[in-house]
């Protein structure tokens, strides 16, 4: 555990959910998680009970990506925890694939509405649709050769990729119903209300749900706790800058009560909300400044990468590397801290202005 682990409070210590059954974390509140075949090897999601449209059932927060492991591990959580109910909805926090993945299959298996943001759902439906993404495929890796990436295995690896997204999230529900910020989510009998808090810079429209009699918030990925949500610049939007969206985000958390037990989507439940948004702030204002003082000469991301990531890192995280790289560089940008230029090969640079 780390220094900054250290200040936060994990009430439920090392316990985990089994595979395929749930863990009680509030009253109503049960966790489930799932696989994933990637370094971050796991997702949270989450089963709440309720009563909606006149039936009793349970409600299901993320979904998990499409493999038919996850299907499999599904299917024994409502063997395992479901007492016999139908899942009622589907509420999906945004439109990574390890959250919004198998909602199709959950929707369809249960005859079950999606709940989310409008910009996620319609940002889901297109990348389901195309063989392009922030992730792979020939934009992608013209995006990164701009910002000096110049292996060539790399890049061909990464043009190769243009089916990441389809392969994740191959399907999207036809219709959905549209949860926007402030909106309040009734679950449960007697009723508790849900508040739906929007962020963004990870996301398009990152949705949270807070509950304030339950002392509850199923935070997505706006708030982890070992590991800083990644916020990142591709090439679907390549003059993007996330990195204050994200952060003002952060700040709407602040009005919530300081003993509030974080749901996040990885790591382990924890209470230490307000402390967690300060590491963030803190933890984002000294890259910013180890970026800074880096481009005293004219540095591509790629150079900054390092700076940023000290870590060995495969394809899969550099991509997210440089993308958050970039993000961390526009920012200063934007702030007219950093002057841009690109040379007669297309390559960006940044420099102090």
């Amino acid at each position: 555990m780390n220094p900054q682990e250290h200040k936060l409070i994990y009430p439920l210590g090392d316990a985990l959910p089994e595979d395929g059954h749930g863990l009680e974390v509030a009253p109503g509140v049960k966790w489930v998680r799932m696989p994933l075949p990637f370094a971050l090897d796991h997702i949270n999601l989450w089963l709440l009970r309720d009563r909606f449209d006149g039936r009793e059932g349970w409600t299901i927060v993320d979904a998990g990506i499409c493999r038919d492991e996850v299907k499999t591990s599904w299917e024994a959580v409502f063997e395992n925890e479901l007492e016999g109910l139908p899942v009622l909805r589907v509420i999906v926090t945004h439109m990574h694939p390890d959250h919004i993945g198998l909602a199709h299959w959950l929707c369809q298996r249960w005859q079950a509405p999606l709940w989310m943001s409008m910009t996620d759902y319609m940002t889901a439906k297109l990348w389901s649709s195309h063989t392009t993404s922030g992730a792979g495929g020939e934009g992608a890796m013209q995006h990164f050769a701009h910002h000096g990436m110049t292996d060539p295995e790399s890049l061909e690896k990464i043009k190769a990729r243009a089916n990441y997204y389809v392969n994740l999230v191959p399907q999207v529900p036809e219709s959905f119903y549209r949860l926007m910020n402030g909106d309040h989510v009734e679950v449960g009998s007697p009723p508790c209300a849900w508040e739906i808090i929007a962020g963004y810079g990870h996301a398009p429209e990152h949705l949270s749900l807070y509950c304030a009699d339950k002392g509850v918030l199923i935070a997505g990925d706006m708030v982890l706790p070992r590991i800083s949500t990644n916020v990142s610049v591709f090439n679907f939007e390549p003059m993007a800058n996330p990195l204050p969206l994200y952060l003002n985000s952060l700040d709407a958390y602040n009005k919530l009560p300081g003993d509030t037990l974080v749901l996040p989507s990885h790591g382990k439940p924890f209470v230490g909300l307000h402390e967690r948004i300060t590491q963030q702030h803190n933890h984002h204002r000294e890259r910013l400044k180890e970026v800074f003082d880096a481009c005293d000469t004219p540095q591509t991301t790629m150079q900054i990468v390092p700076i940023l990531f000290k870590r060995t890192l495969d394809l899969h995280q550099m991509t997210f590397a440089m993308g958050e790289a970039i993000a961390h560089l526009h920012a200063l940008y934007f702030e007219k801290k950093l002057k841009r230029t690109v040379d007669a090969g297309g390559v960006i640079r940044f420099q102090k202005s």
